[in-house]
């Protein structure tokens, strides 16, 4: 087989990229080493800045995200008892977030390429890109037993932190920078109507906690909790009433409960890998970057990512210039770092570190009570939350 950009990975952003080379009319193949179902059982983020939606449109998929989306002009941060609203819209001269589920986001991108036509290989084992650092690159994988063998100009490693795209770069010529944070979050999905109708981010001497929501009968919130804390000592009415204690009171009254379909505890951690580019090879979203979702970056920075490639891509092709290929990594890593800048100060300023001095804890109460009341602080927040310009 023969294709002009082979894709590993087909979580969001491969599926993104895929589906603006099939609309520019650029042949492509995407191949993922699970099933379809596997992958739309993922249960991710839901908070889309505004390129994010963009690129939705640009590759015909955003439909179902307008009609179902919900807008959100802005959201709380929660600390001494009170809410404190960010103005999102009025900060950002109109910019907003969509909350839309990540999980929907990556199934509308999945019916839109079945109905293409553009190929898509799931259950593919072992896939291996090969050649990259010469003018044929070329990738490998396993189905049913027979080894197969995909030609291609481009390699586009977008499957994620544990995917073979990283691990395919020689050591030598690749940097990583990383920093893992001493709690992790404790998630919970219930179908109840949330408990507000915008975001609210904790702040409490018992932890961080997140209110968020799917829709408006489907709620995901979180609760920080230690690194080494079981998911089966928690029963749904022991999170219940730790969240509770932890949102101001007007909240936890007015907070429903009922079963959960869905518990985890994810481990919170920032990396980056440097350059994202290795000849022929192009690292996508968590192949390359991972950050805390306490700012909701990780999906719009892979979608970001996908912006700078696919223009690349699109250039290559169509007007036979390298410019943007050589300067994916650049743009993509300018971006990328401010947005590790401000998932890292947002995780810092939101939650209880078990080190923390009293004067640490003076400095967070100083920074929360000078971002919510100086508006060139809250500018700062509400721009970098909404989204930096590409």
């Amino acid at each position: 087989m023969r294709t002009q950009v082979a894709i590993i990975g087909s979580g969001p952003s491969g599926l993104l990229l895929g589906q603006l080379l099939t609309e520019a009319g650029i042949d492509n193949v995407i191949l993922d080493r699970v099933g379809k179902d596997h992958i739309l059982g993922r249960v991710r983020a839901g908070v889309l800045e505004e390129g994010t939606v963009g690129l939705m449109d640009k590759a015909k998929s955003g439909a179902r995200l307008h009609a179902e989306g919900l807008p959100h002009d802005g959201f709380s941060l929660a600390f001494d008892g009170r809410d404190h609203r960010i103005d999102l819209h009025g900060l950002t001269g109109g910019k907003r977030v969509t909350v839309y589920g990540q999980t929907e986001l990556t199934r509308d991108l999945m019916t839109h390429r079945e109905q293409s036509g553009a190929p898509t290989i799931y259950d593919a084992a072992n896939v291996n890109p090969h050649g990259f650092d010469g003018i044929t690159p070329y990738v490998t994988y396993e189905k049913d037993g027979i080894t197969h063998h995909i030609d291609c100009d481009f390699i586009a490693g977008c499957d994620g932190f544990h995917g073979v795209s990283r691990k395919s770069v020689p050591e030598k010529s690749i940097r990583s920078f990383e920093k893992i944070y001493p709690f992790g979050w404790l998630g919970l999905l219930a179908d109840v109507p949330p408990v507000n109708h915008e975001l609210i981010y904790a702040n409490h001497p018992r932890g961080f906690a997140l209110c968020s929501m799917r829709s408006m009968t489907r709620s995901r919130y979180y609760i920080q909790c230690p690194l080494d804390e079981k998911i089966e000592n928690w029963s749904d009415d022991r999170f219940w009433d730790e969240l509770r204690h932890r949102l101001p009171a007007h909240h936890a009254e007015a907070l429903v409960t009922g079963p959960s379909f869905e518990k985890s505890i994810a481990p919170l951690r920032s990396f980056v890998a440097e350059p994202m580019r290795f000849g022929r090879l192009f690292l996508v979203g968590d192949a390359a970057h991972i950050v805390p979702p306490t700012g909701a970056k990780g999906l719009n920075l892979a979608a970001s990512d996908v912006h700078y490639l696919f223009s690349g891509l699109a250039e290559h092709y169509q007007d036979r210039s390298n410019a943007g290929l050589d300067a994916y990594s650049t743009h993509a890593l300018a971006r990328v770092w401010k947005a590790v800048r401000f998932s890292w100060w947002m995780t810092t300023m939101m939650h209880r570190f078990p080190d923390t001095s009293d004067f640490d804890q003076k400095i967070q109460e100083a920074e929360l009570d000078y971002l919510t009341h100086s508006r060139a602080a809250s500018t700062a927040l509400a721009e970098n939350y909404v989204g930096l310009p590409y």
